[in-house]
């Protein structure tokens, strides 16, 4: 077996460990959703922008990104005018595929923080949390010019040394409220039908552009979700005027 082939089988097991119990990614730590982060903030949305007090928002997620499929989601998403935010994964993916990460922030995707090797961080010391989630950081900033402000925990497994270390790296914790388990179905029609099923107003989708049945999904979701009347933004615009809070977990 080719070892991107293993690699993909390795991060789909850790993927299904948490989409099959989700409400286990945050267990006992308190989440806020988007519509109290806005609530709580002071201001307005900047000029141009999408207010999602007022809009019908969603964001689009992909996880473990980027991989060999992941340019021809980018072509997709610059012609329909979709934005995304992509957690990017380190070995294997971003040191593999760095001209597509830069592409990310060039066509105004939100590049966010998957750790450098999918591992369980609430299993790991807080200097090993550390490493993972700071090389990604460093290597993200030399791409892109700028250090992330969010993460995704692999599996959504989080601790209070998770959030310790999150916070001192300037990263808040992402969660979702939407899965298609699509790590373990190449039926591009079955992960559309997840996920429609799923959305809500102000929800976040849990993809994975790495899985041979995602990308071709996309387009149909975008479509039927852009016919309910729903806008796709990025996870930080989602929560704006609110700016992400270092540490804290967002879950919608």
């Amino acid at each position: 077996m080719p070892a991107t082939r293993r690699k993909a089988r390795r991060i789909a097991t850790a993927a299904a460990l948490v989409t099959l119990v989700p409400g286990l990614a945050a267990c006992g730590m308190d989440t806020t959703a988007p519509a109290t982060a806005r609530g709580k903030a002071k201001g307005e949305v900047a000029p141009g922008t999408v207010d999602c007090e007022k809009a019908k928002c969603i964001a689009l997620t992909f996880d473990s990104s980027p991989g060999v499929k992941t340019p021809q989601l980018l072509d997709y998403l610059k012609k329909e005018k979709v934005p995304a935010t992509f957690f990017v994964l380190g070995k294997n993916h971003l040191d593999r595929w760095p001209k597509v990460v830069k592409r990310f922030a060039d066509e105004g995707h939100e590049v966010a923080n998957h750790t450098w090797t999918h591992p369980r961080l609430d299993k790991l010391k807080k200097s090993e949390i550390r490493e993972e989630l700071e090389k990604t950081q460093i290597e993200l900033e030399k791409i892109t010019g700028q250090k992330p402000t969010l993460m995704r925990p692999p599996q959504g497994r989080i601790n209070d040394d998770v959030t310790e270390v999150s916070k001192d790296l300037g990263l808040a914790q992402i969660l979702w409220s939407t899965t298609a388990k699509d790590y373990a179905t190449t039926d591009s029609e079955l992960i559309k039908e997840r996920t429609l099923k799923q959305v809500k107003k102000d929800g976040i989708i849990l993809l994975h552009d790495i899985y041979d049945g995602t990308v071709p999904a996309v387009p149909g979701i975008v479509t039927e979700l852009k016919k309910r009347g729903y806008t796709f933004v990025t996870v930080s615009q989602l929560l704006a005027p609110a700016k992400a809070n270092p540490g804290e977990i967002y879950r919608p």
